[in-house]
């Protein structure tokens, strides 16, 4: 049986995100830190509903996030997979991506502690696609595509992990 290269998938983007909850110095700080592992410029996350018990109103900056695409994302997920000693549980993978959390930044290769930014923890979403997915996306000549090359099954993200990064699965 051939290999269809159109069946292959691959990371479409890398999101790191810092939540603060709402604090100016700490939101600074985590701004500071995304821009240090990832070398671009975080966005602000912003409240979509208030929250009176965290002290939140609708519009409140409460976290930084950086979206990283192309060929920054494989030496970055590496870094980030290590620091979870190449393991991640089989619930933090879902249909089309994978999210994990890293509780301290100072477990990432190549980082070390800054007392100004203290010590701050991160959420990291891997997404994946298949070839051609850019023919449904774009603005002329869109064309549809099936649901079946569209969705990428957990069972072929463990594949990927596991070629790519030597991930092991935990319960």
């Amino acid at each position: 049986m051939e290999n269809n290269p159109m069946k292959e998938i691959m990371i479409d983007k890398l999101v790191v995100n810092i939540g603060t909850g709402g604090e100016q110095a700490r939101n600074q700080s985590a701004a500071k830190l995304l821009e240090l592992l990832t070398g671009r410029k975080p966005s602000q996350a912003a409240a979509k509903k208030r929250n009176p018990a965290f002290k939140i109103s609708k519009g409140h900056q409460i976290g930084a996030f950086v979206t990283v695409r192309g060929d920054q994302i494989m030496p970055l997920a590496k870094r980030l997979f290590e620091s979870i000693d190449n393991r991640i549980k089989q619930s933090s993978i879902a249909d089309n991506s994978v999210s994990f959390g890293i509780r301290e930044y100072i477990d990432i290769s190549g980082i070390k502690y800054d007392p100004k930014i203290g010590m701050l923890g991160m959420n990291v979403n891997l997404s994946f696609r298949r070839k051609g997915l850019r023919v449904a996306l774009r603005k002329r000549k869109r064309a549809q595509i099936p649901e079946r090359h569209r969705n990428i099954a957990r069972g072929e993200i463990q594949e990927y992990l596991k070629k790519e990064f030597s991930v092991d699965l935990a319960e």
